[in-house]
């Protein structure tokens, strides 16, 4: 039996790299809206209504009236918008996130996949606050540096097209300290209130690393860096998709260098811890249009539709 999948959104890049997961299901039937009826209403919420699973890569507002079009109780959307990350009425799109959250990826009919920058932050400071080694009111300060397929279809082609010196380098953006990912970095780390978070383009296409800083007299209690690898180890000890370096390891570098599009490609975040006894850093890092984007939402999809978790997807 196969299931129907509709991606509205699909001239996207994450709806193209969706497009491109989903070529090679056998047990997928990909509903398809003609061209000329992209912006068509009607012809959406006919598709919509006929799959199992509707793919949302759209911008916030397409995206709430995409799920206004839903008229039955069988259609499951997972929506890859910023637009319903932090309701509680949709389950968050990272199966890893907590012990039950895989359960709820299954019955949900509401997904919101996570944020690339969010999913890194949140895999590697959640676990240190639900187990009580950071408090909640912590003051977490982090940066990102990523490639520019996180821009979208008009930075790729600045980029890609070359001849422009300022691109060569890497560019901080959102200095305002208000990125659009900042309130579920918040609430599904546990945190009371929002990274001090700036993140940087750089030029290649894709792979993502966070970084967030620690002092040892920040936690809640007395802890060595090395003590915050292992409960970070013991958290994702049985995750397939994550894994968690050994503390200050020479073959986490490159020559001392950290390459961060050593997980490009997969569906896999690594994550490191470097310091020493008076400053540490964590990292994680990813594929910022796999796990930090389409291949979380066919993550979501597999787990709903109860095929195995790791279908059409690299660790």
């Amino acid at each position: 039996m196969t299931t129907k999948v509709f991606v509205d959104g699909q001239e996207g890049t994450t709806g193209l790299k969706i497009f491109e997961y989903l070529s090679e299901r056998r047990d997928i039937e990909v509903l398809r809206i003609d061209e000329a009826k992209r912006k068509d209403v009607e012809e959406r919420r006919r598709l919509i209504n006929a799959s199992d699973v509707t793919f949302l890569c759209l911008p916030d507002v397409a995206s709430r009236e995409s799920v206004s079009l839903v008229e039955n109780d069988n259609t499951c959307v997972i929506d890859a918008s910023t637009a319903f990350r932090t309701q509680d009425d949709w389950a968050y799109g990272l199966p890893e996130l907590t012990r039950a959250q895989r359960e709820r990826l299954r019955t949900a009919k509401r997904i919101a996949v996570p944020g690339c920058h969010a999913s890194a932050f949140v895999l590697s400071m959640q676990p240190l606050v639900a187990g009580g080694l950071v408090p909640a009111d912590f003051d977490a300060h982090a940066y990102s540096i990523t490639g520019y397929s996180g821009g979208g279809k008009k930075m790729i082609a600045d980029y890609e097209a070359g001849g422009d010196a300022k691109l060569t380098s890497p560019r901080p953006y959102a200095l305002g300290l208000t990125h659009k990912h900042l309130p579920e970095m918040a609430v599904r780390s546990g945190l009371k209130s929002a990274p001090i978070f700036t993140p940087i383009v750089g030029n290649f296409l894709k792979g993502l690393a966070v970084t967030t800083y620690f002092s040892p007299n920040q936690l809640a209690r007395a802890a060595k860096p090395q003590d915050v690898q292992s409960m970070l180890a013991e958290y994702y000890a049985n995750e397939p998709f994550i894994r968690v370096l050994p503390f200050n390891a020479g073959s986490n570098l490159d020559d001392g260098f950290f390459d961060v599009q050593a997980c490009n490609d997969t569906n896999r975040v690594d994550i490191f811890v470097f310091g020493n006894d008076e400053r540490f850093v964590t990292v994680a890092r990813l594929d910022n249009l796999g796990k930090g984007a389409s291949g979380a939402a066919i993550q979501c999809m597999n787990l709903h539709i109860g095929a195995d978790e790791e279908a059409g997807l690299k660790r």
